[in-house]
């Protein structure tokens, strides 16, 4: 966290934009060893599904604030 405050806000987005990179990278790697016959063009497609369930799903954080006892 420290190391985050240190960054500009220019370094901040470009440190976003490589995770972002990075996890779009891990999950076409995934799609490609699921779907090793798929066309570039359709694993993209895949990849996109993929990210609209994710946005689907509800934060853990969320969830459990609705289910628990102290509610």
């Amino acid at each position: 966290m420290r190391l985050r405050l240190s960054l500009t806000p220019g370094q901040r987005i470009q440190a976003m934009l490589d995770a972002r990179t990075v996890l779009v990278g891990l999950i076409r790697g995934r799609l490609q060893q699921q779907y090793p016959n798929l066309s570039p063009p359709d694993l993209n497609l895949k990849l996109l599904e993929e990210i609209e369930r994710a946005k689907q799903v509800k934060p853990w954080a969320d969830y459990l604030s609705r289910h628990s006892p102290h509610a």
